[in-house]
């Protein structure tokens, strides 16, 4: 690839992993799409069940699998180290893609939440979460995390490395605040059916088995992650249990 394909590649990457969150933002919280997480099916239940698994299996695979150093190592060869990024942006858009596009309904009801006022704060609390995912991102560079940094250095051809980040904001109360942002997504919805607890209880054990296999990397990588560990929760937000200064700890909010 020419370098200053570099840069048009990993815009590309970019756009379609910006729209691609858009859309989900709607899918799953059946807004002014078509075709939603909780409509009605009509293929068999037993049917439905079987492709939803499949794809959420498809899913972790490919999100977790590629982000595993050795993947990383193998990529780098074909596409050169500083696209490894923005070819895992698309890759991952192209999976949450193919889950939208197959996933099969069947819309049998587990709750369904009747007031209006209930509704929209579950509404505030579902979009809460994606600001969460979103403003993490922008807390430890939103664009070396979409992968445009490195495309651009590319472009110049620079080299690209592995940067040390520091734990600022909400990252010096909780270890990974993107994922928790996923979790609210996943279950803040005033109509619950069978296919979207599926994907809710199969994406959120996904996250927290996909988060250990992280950390170990992480506390390979870096020596002051396990001291990180010992001071930060992992999910649930401590207002006690921080890091004694804003950006001590050098951390990675690469992988999932």
């Amino acid at each position: 690839m020419k370098k200053p394909l570099f840069l048009v590649y990993g815009i590309f990457c970019y756009v379609v992993s910006l729209a691609t969150i858009g859309y989900a933002a709607l899918y799953f919280g059946n807004i002014c799409v078509p075709h939603t997480i909780d409509m009605f099916g009509a293929m068999r239940t037993e049917h439905a069940l079987a492709v939803n698994a499949a794809l959420i299996f498809g899913f972790a695979l490919q999100h977790s699998g590629m982000a595993r150093n050795s993947l990383k190592r193998l990529l780098a060869r074909v596409v050169s180290n500083c696209m490894v990024r923005s070819t895992y942006i698309l890759m991952s858009s192209l999976a949450i893609i193919a889950l939208m596009v197959f996933w099969q309904p069947i819309g049998i009801l587990v709750w369904s939440v009747e007031s209006s006022f209930y509704g929209v704060l579950i509404a505030a609390v579902y979009f809460g979460g994606w600001v969460l995912i979103l403003w993490s991102t922008c807390l430890v560079d939103h664009l070396e995390m979409f992968g445009l940094r490195q495309a651009w250095t590319a472009s110049r051809g620079g080299t690209c490395a592995e940067p040390d980040f520091q734990a600022p904001g909400a990252y010096r109360h909780i270890r990974h605040p993107i994922h928790v942002g996923w979790i609210i997504v996943l279950w803040a919805t005033p109509v619950m059916t069978v296919t979207h607890l599926l994907l809710a209880v199969g994406m959120t054990m996904y996250i927290v088995a996909g988060t250990a296999l992280e950390e170990v990397d992480l506390r390979n990588r870096y020596r002051d992650y396990a001291q990180y560990m010992r001071k930060v929760p992992k999910f649930i937000p401590s207002l006690r249990r921080r890091l004694d200064t804003p950006g001590s700890e050098p951390f990675s909010r690469k992988g999932l």
